[in-house]
């Protein structure tokens, strides 16, 4: 495997991670953005950004017990709460995109707990972490060089 040192042009960067920092902080919980962010990066296999939002998820106080179940979220009844749930639902929806759109039910649930402008946030923020997923794996940039 050849590692690609050169992510992306500067401004390029500086543009993701403004998409990245605004649709996080708007979203307003900074645990519930890195369950999410975990998860869409398991489902794209981003090794980079799964050990660096591993990292953020501990500093925010995310359970080790919520970080082990993660990938099996749907299963895990009592460790995720409904809207938690409702969360990861609508990251895996936008993240894979099977039937090549959201569907209706995984929306309409994620906008019961979320008001429209933290529905917005949550979108983004999936919709971010998906760019930086592609440019970390795309680049093969391996796990490790991220420090808190």
């Amino acid at each position: 495997m050849t590692t690609r040192t050169r992510l992306l042009d500067p401004a390029v960067g500086r543009a993701l991670s403004a998409v990245s920092a605004t649709a996080k902080k708007g979203l307003g919980d900074p645990a519930l953005a890195e369950l999410v962010v975990l998860r869409a990066s398991q489902l794209n296999h981003c090794a980079f950004c799964l050990d660096m939002h591993l990292a953020l998820a501990r500093e925010y106080g995310v359970s080790e017990r919520q970080l082990d179940l993660l990938a099996a979220w749907e299963e895990a009844e009592g460790v995720f709460d409904e809207r938690e749930r409702a969360a990861l639902a609508l990251t895996e929806a936008v993240t894979v995109l099977t039937d090549s759109f959201v569907p209706d039910e995984v929306y309409e649930r994620a906008a019961r707990h979320f008001d429209e402008t933290r529905l917005a946030h949550l979108i983004g923020l999936v919709v971010a972490i998906n760019n930086w997923n592609r440019v970390m794996v795309g680049r093969r940039i391996p796990p490790g060089g991220y420090t808190p």
